[in-house]
């Protein structure tokens, strides 16, 4: 007569809680967690059962197997047998086997109440694979094992159990476990199995509580496509990437969202339609790719369910959502641990820099900051492993956990598909190589045996350049940093950057340029997105339809794009200052937008040209800055981000001081209004003579280095033979600074410095330290450099 009963086979999730994962596997006890504690907080998570490690004891007892697979290990342990041959052989012995009637009764059972409970005669349920270890308890084996979608009926799911068993054994698991010293013989396995959400007629994807590449923690990034989630898991498309700023999640009023970049989303699993298959993928529609697949609402709602799982964990989390496409519900199916940033809090930043550059061979999304170089291998499956050589660069199309013995050989990683929270991207991350995914034509671009290299420093798009290009590698140890008597800020040009340098003890951003953002990001020129039908070059009208796709209105491209990527910017500084300088592009480089060359004059001296506080005002551009100021109110009022300061550079006068403020205050930008501070760039000799009555109309000056010494000594800042003669130093140069810095500290206005010279030269950033000035805004790698400079 049987000793066993039910529950030393079967636990319904909502018994489970994280102490039963020697039981059920972490996977499992982490549903079964969430389902207990976290429903007050409005988290779903669809209802299932799971086997225990009991009923795969008792199943390898039942069936005779224990000694067929310890023989099977042993032969694999004295090279007498393949590890391709020994896995066959073991899965076999599984699959051969039967469950005891007492365990197929009880999965029987549970699946007729969870049935029941789910208003279905026979309901559909995902097989989940669950490591564990009776005595490694912490033990993580994420993605090792397999899952069966839609399984339908008893027949289907105890098959599908054994199938799972099974999976514990294939070549990466087995691999896995010896590569990480775990006995085979301890590791038993659960099957968690979980009422399937319709998300074949909606979407999925992954979630992380921090930003993935640079394991900065006040965001929870999210991956999005439509179907069934293996799609983004597996790699084998490029999802939708939303970022949500965490701090400001709590003010139901905002809209914290600070990116959503939208992923070409080629295809989509969805429930097969015919044949024996469970699944099938299939091509999404036109109209699926060029639309986001969440809401604005959707996208919050996971994010602050993100932060409800890691506050109760207490650690970064790794989870996987559906969006039910019947009741338009989301659901947490899948929370484990980050493994990757969480491990490496205390680990120095690392600095890669290109020293050349070359021709650009293909572009993708940048997997950490990591530049390296070596050989293109070209392979189509790990089989193909014997070609690749140590230290090359892996091109395939997308990879899985059988390429993982092979990954751990690249010197980087470079796939046609699959995004941030792909297999490949994850890996790598893990390896701490160099990885470009989702270039789209890897595999047709580059040749096999090829000498590339592989820059992930460029922010969030990496390149792939031809050639074996020289670089530079610097380490920077935050910690024990002196403390010194001005304030130290950034200056930052893009989003991601900001992101990469979250450790550095700095005090806020001190100059982010909008220019940049305007080229890099959303590369159209302003009026051509305001008067496009005065455009008269079709090529420049057909790219941008391109690249506005999605917008109904173009101009809200603009605002959009523009918004987002200053409050990333702002988010990294949160809740210290942000100070962001309206555009200043000179003529000639706005002429270099989409569109621009039929908006912009032909100047002599660009730089002494149309540009600045002049633009604003005037009827010629006017139109294109209501959308800066647009971009800026939303950044700071909609989305939350109300550190932002405003700079106006290249203010010549005080009569143009007063109408650009006029023409900001017109767009809903009103200095004082909604704590809003206004500051100006100190880069004219007008600005150091008439500093007091500038100070009046704004709340602090930036000192530009550059212009204000070009302007004093007469000398082109771009001119080789004048280089001597160019000093930030010179004695004139220094006197303008130390009076404004003296004048304008009388009038309470705040003076800081935002120019390369402090970076560059010791004895100046010690000059501007005696003359008082509030801040200095370095640039991020010689922040450390010059803290230790000026306690010295």
């Amino acid at each position: 007569m049987s000793t066993y009963t039910s529950t030393d086979f079967i636990r319904n999730f909502e018994a489970l809680t994280n102490d039963d994962k020697s039981i059920v596997g972490g996977k499992n006890a982490s549903l079964g967690e969430m389902i207990q504690t976290l429903k007050a907080e409005g988290v779903r998570v669809p209802g299932g059962f799971a086997t225990t490690s009991d009923a795969y004891w008792r199943f390898i007892d039942h069936n005779n197997i224990g000694e067929p697979l310890r023989d099977q290990l042993d032969r694999l342990a004295a090279n007498n047998q393949s590890l391709e041959e020994t896995g066959k052989n073991i899965r076999k012995l599984f699959k051969n086997g039967d469950f005891p009637e007492e365990i197929a009764t009880a999965i029987r059972q549970a699946y007729a109440d969870l049935s029941r409970r789910s208003k279905a005669e026979n309901v559909a349920v995902a097989a989940r694979s669950s490591a564990t270890a009776e005595d490694l308890p912490e033990a993580s084996f994420a993605g090792q094992q397999e899952t069966y979608l839609n399984v339908e009926g008893e027949s289907e799911l105890i098959q599908a159990c054994k199938n799972c068993y099974a999976s514990l054994f294939t070549d990466r698991a087995i691999s896995y476990r010896q590569n990480k010293g775990f006995d085979h013989l301890k590791v038993a396995l659960s099957v968690g199995i979980q009422r399937m959400v319709r998300s074949d007629r909606a979407g999925s994807g992954v979630m992380f509580s921090l930003d993935t590449e640079t394991g900065f923690p006040e965001v929870v990034v999210i991956n999005a496509a439509w179907g069934l989630g293996e799609t983004v898991v597996q790699g084998t498309v490029n999802p939708d990437e939303y970022r949500v700023f965490k701090p400001l999640l709590k003010d139901l009023d905002l809209c914290p969202i600070i990116e959503r970049k939208l992923g070409s989303k080629e295809h989509k699993m969805v429930y097969a339609s015919r044949g024996d298959a469970k699944t099938e993928t299939v091509e999404t529609s036109p109209e699926e790719q060029q639309r986001f697949v969440l809401s604005d609402d959707q996208i919050l709602q996971l994010a602050r369910w993100a932060v409800a799982i890691e506050d109760h964990y207490q650690q970064p989390m790794d989870m996987e959502w559906a969006l039910d496409g019947e009741s338009n519900s989301l659901t947490i199916v899948q929370a484990r641990p980050e493994t990757v940033h969480s491990q490496k809090v205390d680990s120095p930043l690392q600095s890669f820099k290109l020293k050349e550059k070359s021709e650009p061979i293909v572009r993708g999304l940048a997997i950490g900051q990591k530049i390296a170089t070596g050989k293109a291998f070209l392979l189509n499956s790990p089989d193909e492993m014997d070609r690749f050589e140590d230290g090359g660069v892996l091109v395939t199309g997308r990879t899985d956990p059988d390429w993982g013995p092979l990954m751990k050989r690249a010197a980087a990683i470079v796939t046609d598909h699959g995004g941030r929270t792909s297999h490949a991207a994850i890996v790598s991350r893990e390896l701490g190589v160099a990885a470009i995914v989702g270039c789209g034509d890897a595999t047709t671009k580059l040749s096999d045996a090829q000498e590339v290299t592989v820059s992930c420093s460029e922010g969030t798009t990496g390149v792939v350049y031809k050639g074996l290009l020289d670089f530079d590698r610097t380490e920077i140890n935050t910690g024990n940093l002196p403390k010194v008597s001005v304030k130290i800020m950034m200056n930052l040009a893009s989003p991601a950057g900001a992101f990469r340098w979250w450790k550095l003890p700095t005090q806020g951003v001190g100059l982010a340029r909008l220019e940049f953002l305007i080229n890099n990001v959303i590369k159209i020129h302003p009026l051509a997105l305001t008067r496009f039908d005065d455009l008269k070059d079709e090529q420049a009208k057909e790219r941008i339809q391109e690249l506005t796709t999605g917008y109904d209105d173009r101009r809200e491209y603009f605002v959009d794009k523009l918004a987002r990527g200053v409050a990333s910017i702002a988010a990294a500084a949160f809740p210290n200052p942000a100070i962001v300088r309206l555009s200043d592009f000179k003529t000639n480089e706005y002429a270099g937008l989409i569109g621009g060359q039929a908006f912009e004059p032909e100047e002599e001296n660009p730089m002494l040209g149309f540009r600045g506080a002049s633009r604003y005002y005037s009827d010629h551009y006017r139109d294109g800055f209501e959308l800066e100021c647009r971009a800026l109110k939303r950044a700071r009022e909609d989305i939350g981000l109300s550190n932002i300061v405003v700079m106006v550079p290249f203010v010549r006068t005080i009569a143009e001081a007063d109408r650009v403020l006029g023409e900001m205050a017109d767009n809903g930008l009103v200095r004082g209004q909604n704590g809003l501070q206004i500051y100006m760039m100190c880069e004219i000799p007008s600005n150091v003579i008439l500093v007091e009555a500038f100070a009046e109309r704004f709340d602090g000056f930036s000192i530009g280095s550059n212009d204000l010494t070009q302007l004093i000594l007469g000398v082109d800042r771009d001119s080789d033979r004048l280089q001597d003669l160019f000093d930030e130093r010179d004695a004139a140069v220094q006197k303008s600074i130390a009076d404004v810095i003296r004048r304008a500290s009388a009038k309470g206005c705040k003076v800081g410095i935002c120019g390369q010279a402090p970076s560059d030269y010791p004895d100046f950033a010690k000059f501007l330290v005696d003359a008082g000035i509030d801040s200095m805004s370095l640039n991020p790698d010689s922040v450390v450099d010059v803290i230790e400079r000026l306690a010295r």
